[in-house]
């Protein structure tokens, strides 16, 4: 006879998992699996609360509640790190950012038939959901697709389809078009009008050659730190404020009162800045224009800080480097950070805090680290792109 299984949790791409490892699509904790196949809903499964769910590609987990959204966020991080053997000192509280604080996103065109789409893509395809509500985005960006298709609408052939990049600043919203070449004049008045009607900070098109600015009344920046930095169109940014707020948090708890620090990988200063005055800081970081934004707003600022441009893979900073800082931050993109943990993991750093966006990666770096001889003390994990399989934490290593 067939038994019912029960979800006990959910794995890393959003499937729940019962406890002889079956996977069930849509699935939450509590959640019962009949023999035929059918889901009968436990107290952890909710009504999602956006129309184009499961469809949407930007959301996998709206069928989960509260509690297990966090706990999920949490088991990403301690499962990654159990494979890789290593022990946890403590697990700190999951950070989760509200519904509708996404600051930074990008969606995509096209035509389905005579129609005209402007969303996210489905699920592991290339079909557009063309976005009639949105739970995630911030309300200014959501605000801007339903204008954002009437200009494009009668302007774009079958064979076009064109990527908006939507960015919250200090001035407003920074709006970047890809694959839109827009040749004449009256384009161009076109785009002035659109964005003084609804007061953007910037309006750039990428016509395959980087970003041009069509309109920009004030320099672009954001604020970090209390430091406004000149921000590129479409450049890095935490995905809320919120979540950033808790990972800068998380990174000033474990710098403490060290005054001799080195941020690596170190983008336009979202760390670095954060510390405040009084320290005497190394920001080391690949892309130039992030640099060179960085080296000017802390050099407006006053803050003792040299900004290197620097490519952290290829040349990584050596132990006789790293042995100058008290503690050491790095927030490396997802594939890690290989090469500079081998550097840190020869050195005798007395403190790092690790910024990761991927468990799996951290996990690995990790490993190298306690092999050393490192000890991690704390994970802070925060889910800033709620509703998503995709994960922040920061970890504390200490020797």
């Amino acid at each position: 006879m067939e038994m019912t299984e029960e979800i006990i949790r959910v794995a890393a791409r959003g499937d729940g998992v019962t406890a002889n490892g079956r996977y069930v699509a849509l699935a939450a904790p509590g959640d019962i699996v009949e023999p035929s196949g059918g889901l009968i809903h436990g107290s952890h499964h909710v009504t999602p609360p956006c129309q184009h769910f499961p469809l949407c590609g930007g959301c996998q987990l709206q069928h989960l509640d509260e509690d297990s959204l966090r706990l999920f966020i949490a088991e990403r991080v301690t499962h990654a790190l159990a494979t890789q053997q290593v022990d946890i000192g403590e697990v700190m509280s999951v950070h989760l950012s509200p519904p509708k604080t996404r600051r930074r996103i990008a969606v995509r065109s096209a035509w389905a038939g005579k129609q005209f789409q402007l969303g996210f893509s489905t699920e592991k395809s290339h079909r557009i959901i063309d976005l009639r509500q949105c739970d995630v985005m911030a309300p200014e960006l959501f605000a801007l697709l339903a204008p954002m298709r009437t200009l494009l609408e009668p302007r774009l052939n079958r064979a076009r389809q064109v990527q908006i990049k939507l960015a919250m600043v200090d001035q407003g919203v920074d709006v970047l078009i890809e694959n839109w070449i827009a040749n004449d004049l009256d384009t161009h008045e076109l785009l002035s009008e659109f964005a003084k009607t609804h007061n953007l900070a910037r309006l750039s098109l990428d016509e395959g050659y980087g970003p041009v600015p069509f309109y920009e009344p004030e320099p672009v920046t954001v604020t970090l730190g209390g430091v406004a930095v000149g921000y590129q169109p479409y450049g890095f940014l935490q995905a809320t404020v919120d979540g950033e707020a808790a990972l800068v948090h998380a990174v000033n708890a474990i710098v403490g009162n060290d005054t001799i620090i080195a941020d690596l990988f170190a983008g336009s200063g979202t760390f670095a800045l954060s510390m405040g005055a009084g320290r005497k800081i190394y920001a080391g970081e690949a892309d130039l224009q992030a640099s060179l934004a960085l080296k000017a707003a802390a050099g407006r600022a006053g803050r003792t800080m040299f900004a290197e441009h620097r490519d952290l893979f290829r040349r990584p900073l050596t132990p006789e480097e790293l042995n100058k800082f008290q503690t050491v931050v790095l927030d490396p993109p997802r594939a890690g950070a290989k090469e500079q943990v081998a550097q840190l993991a020869a050195s005798n750093v007395a403190n790092i805090a690790y910024v990761s966006c991927n468990p799996a990666s951290f996990a690995r770096d990790a490993k190298t680290l306690i092999t050393a001889g490192y000890r991690l003390q704390r994970i802070w994990p925060v889910g800033q792109f709620r509703w998503s399989t995709h994960i922040e934490l920061v970890g504390h290593f200490s020797r």
